[in-house]
């Protein structure tokens, strides 16, 4: 950004703030330079991984503890879990089928499609939801968007619960889907931007914990489906249905207590509340260099986000609410230029084939996929708990070999697990469905199989790639289209996948199988290796030099921002680490205010 560049504009909304330090009437400290030009000294200069570190201060602990109800929210939205919990077990519950006849196969010849429409209508209301989130999370705030997409969710729980025919069930599952689809946009970035401001010494932790209740959530919330069908009224189904908003309404409580994003308020122009902030959340004075370099790193990266966008839109300069509805119509449109399009096609592609390799069919349907092996009720029940356990043991190897191994070993290892597994089941169903009990053996290697093919299934890979590989002026649209292609190629899964098992049986297996095999050849033509690529190294997988300019950008605007040689060392990229062991400027800093 040059000077000139940033003298265009006549409107107060363009105008952005690039006051330096002293112009806060703040007293620069000589390593505030060398972190802001050294980022992995910044890392370093927080401290050790220990837990001791972890729960530091109380910031540390409210973090920790905000991951695991963003881990219960993920495990709502981003599949979602609670929903996938509770619908594979009322799918057979007797006394749900009685109320609600259309989606009975014993009763209506259309209660496939019903129950897939029943299914879908959530993914659709996902959609929506999701494609209205960045604007509402930009404009109002990331804890006001969780709050409006919360609201949604509750409304549409409420009125699931109390849903006496097929109709207003379908109407509450499409308002909960609006809500999550919010909520699946919003809170991962809100949650990321937590993960941010801590330290960086324990963000790790901050990601196992998150994990944990991910995977937690699903199975708690399936098991607890599985006692409520011993209910002898219709509060079997209709008790799961109201404690689908435990964690939501836990989550909008907490909201109270938890601070802004530092992120979000620099976007926003608001830069002394953006250090107090900052001061808060680290327990440390502004007068910390560490603090300084955070700051100015965080300013600098909401300037060069806003800046990048005029630039490739110069007539969209001005104030108001059209005009920012224009921006963002345009940064929408950006995500699909020729120097990013194929950056998009990559999020988009990897929600795809997430889908169609079958997981949530089997989440979903898992009853009455393994009804088709020729397995009694509450066997059907048992299997569908234990495949759930599984995804634990899928995700573990993932998340201490993901970085060692790499992005593309495990979409290969994913996509021939899972096409081997799909083949193997529907060869089975195919060769002995019309006698399983003269064939137990050969059920149970169906079994077996797909037990493994979630195993296979459990690499955090389409949720994380995206983010990797976008400029980070295009990352927060990239992140939110790869959403978007995910809830409507959820939306599609849903739907169909219920005439698939009624009318071709095996041929259900051989359809997924077969996109499990598309999607490895799709990952060998079309997806870069991003283990431990810098963004400005992935410019050249894609051959562009976007990371790359957007890096000679934020560099320029930190040194207006930090300008060197005003109160910085005789070597400003030198920083003194050994102050910052073992606390000792917080030391320095406590007996100076006693």
């Amino acid at each position: 950004m040059t000077s000139t560049d940033s003298t265009k504009s006549q409107h107060a909304s363009d105008r952005q703030d690039i006051r330096s330090i002293e112009d806060f009437g703040l007293v620069r400290h000589p390593d505030t330079q060398g972190y802001v030009d050294d980022s992995e000294a910044l890392s370093r200069a927080f401290g050790g991984t220990g837990l001791g570190d972890i729960f530091a201060n109380r910031f540390i602990v409210t973090c920790v503890l905000a991951a695991c109800t963003g881990g219960l929210l993920k495990f709502v939205t981003y599949r979602p879990g609670f929903d996938q919990g509770i619908l594979s077990v009322v799918y057979v519950m007797p006394r749900f089928l009685d109320q609600f006849p259309e989606v009975n196969d014993s009763v209506s010849t259309a209660a496939s499609f019903n129950k897939g429409l029943m299914t879908g209508m959530l993914e659709m209301g996902a959609f929506l939801g999701a494609l209205m989130a960045g604007f509402v999370a930009d404009k109002y705030s990331r804890k006001a968007s969780i709050l409006f997409g919360l609201i949604w969710f509750v409304l549409g729980s409420t009125v699931q619960t109390a849903s006496f025919n097929y109709a207003t069930l379908v109407a509450g599952r499409t308002l909960g889907g609006v809500g999550i689809g919010i909520l699946s946009s919003t809170a991962p970035m809100y949650i990321s931007e937590r993960k941010q401001v801590a330290p960086p010494n324990v963000r790790g932790a901050l990601l196992a914990m998150e994990q944990f209740t991910i995977v937690l959530g699903i199975i708690v919330m399936f098991y607890i489906t599985y006692a409520t069908r011993h209910i002898a009224s219709d509060w079997c189904y209709r008790l799961p249905f109201l404690l689908q908003m435990v964690p939501s309404i836990f989550l909008g409580g907490s909201l109270y207590f938890l601070p802004y994003s530092p992120r979000w308020l620099a976007s926003k122009g608001r830069e002394e509340e953006c250090l107090d902030a900052l001061c808060k959340l680290r327990q440390l004075p502004s007068s910390d260099p560490r603090i300084q370099a955070e700051w100015i790193l965080i300013r600098g990266e909401a300037i060069h986000n806003r800046e990048a966008l005029l630039i490739r839109h110069p007539n969209m300069r001005g104030e108001g609410f059209k005009m920012e509805l224009q921006r963002e119509i345009a940064s929408w449109v950006d995500m699909f230029r020729p120097e990013v399009i194929r950056r998009t096609h990559i999020g988009i592609g990897l929600m795809f084939f997430q889908q169609f390799v079958g997981i949530n069919a089997l989440i979903y349907y898992s009853p009455s996929l393994f009804e088709t092996l020729g397995l009694d009720y509450e066997l059907r029940l048992t299997l569908s708990g234990v495949m759930n356990v599984v995804q634990i043991a899928g995700v573990i190897p993932a998340i201490f070999l993901l970085d060692k191994l790499g992005r593309k070993f495990w979409l290969y290892f994913g996509s021939f697990g899972m096409m081997s597994s799909h083949f193997i089941v529907a060869a089975m169903v195919a060769r002995y469905s019309a006698n399983w009990a003269d064939h137990p053996a050969q059920a149970w290697v169906g079994v077996a199989f797909i037990l493994f093919y979630i195993w296979c299934f459990g690499t955090p890979v389409p949720w994380s790639m995206p983010a990797e590989v976008h400029a980070s002026s295009y990352r927060a649209k990239g992140v939110a289209l790869a959403t978007c292609s995910n809830w409507i190629n959820n939306f599609i899964i849903g739907l169909v996948t219920p005439p698939m098992i009624r009318n071709i049986g095996y041929g259900t297996f051989l359809f997924f199988g077969s996109f499990s095999f598309l999607s490895a050849v799709w990952t060998y033509f079309f997806i870069p290796e991003t283990k431990g690529k810098t963004l400005e190294q992935m410019d050249a997988a894609f051959k562009t030099d976007q990371s790359a300019k957007d890096a000679v950008a934020k560099a320029e605007i930190s040194q207006l921002l930090c300008p060197a040689g005003s109160g910085s060392s005789d070597d400003p990229a030198r920083v003194d680490e050994k102050r910052y062991d073992k606390g000792g400027f917080e030391q320095e800093w406590q007996e100076t205010v006693i």
